[in-house]
């Protein structure tokens, strides 16, 4: 049940971040208190239990309540973006995962960009800034590339473009953690109802907080 629970909070702390993704291409603007976890999450290296990578079920409320919601309508067309943008998430990791170069300057700059966490906030600019050119520099250089859908005028602001990237950044670390606690596609199809138990009791259990 363990395995199955990380399983689920990584694949909340996923959709967030598509979801989050979206809204931001779409409105113009999203929650910051959805955002700071999952970009904190980044730089989380040596954790003692997957929610510590999240610091707290309560920050994938948003994402355990969309999982939820796509497992328990599993042919709704409720949430295609989100959707689109997970399954996106987990195919370019899937290739990042066999690129052992890319992986390595992809530490080298998180890394470096941990630095300026001594002096600025996680949802500075700066930091936001510096995220979005390390996706822009690596993972948005495969063949396979996240086409985001939404409105051409927040889309074309640097701030929110900013945000996207670097919230895509967050997705594929998400994806990577699912998969070291033993997530895959086909474990995904067969133990659809497990995972939608475990994201349903610990949505429920943020509610009763």
């Amino acid at each position: 049940m363990q395995d199955i629970e990380s399983q689920t909070l990584a694949l909340a702390g996923t959709i967030q971040a598509a979801a989050l993704v979206e809204q931001l291409a779409k409105q113009g603007n999203a929650p910051s208190n959805a955002i700071k976890p999952l970009l904190s999450s980044i730089f989380v290296t040596n954790p003692n239990t997957t929610v510590d990578i999240y610091n707290g079920v309560n920050n994938l409320e948003m994402g355990l309540d969309i999982l939820r919601e796509i497992l328990q309508r599993y042919n709704s067309t409720k949430n295609p973006d989100c959707i689109r943008y997970t399954l996106s998430l987990l195919h370019l990791q899937k290739k990042l995962a066999k690129n052992d170069a890319m992986l390595s300057v992809l530490s080298d700059r998180i890394g470096r960009c941990e630095q300026q966490l001594k002096h600025f906030d996680i949802l500075h600019e700066n930091i936001i800034a510096n995220l979005a050119d390390i996706y822009a520099d690596t993972l948005s250089t495969f063949a396979f590339r996240i086409q985001v859908r939404g409105s051409f005028d927040y889309l074309q602001q640097p701030r929110i473009a900013n945000q996207i990237r670097a919230l895509l950044l967050a997705g594929v670390r998400s994806v990577t953690l699912w998969r070291q606690v033993g997530g895959n596609r086909i474990q995904l199809m067969l133990n659809r109802n497990k995972l939608y138990e475990a994201s349903d009791l610990l949505y429920q259990s943020i509610k009763h907080l």
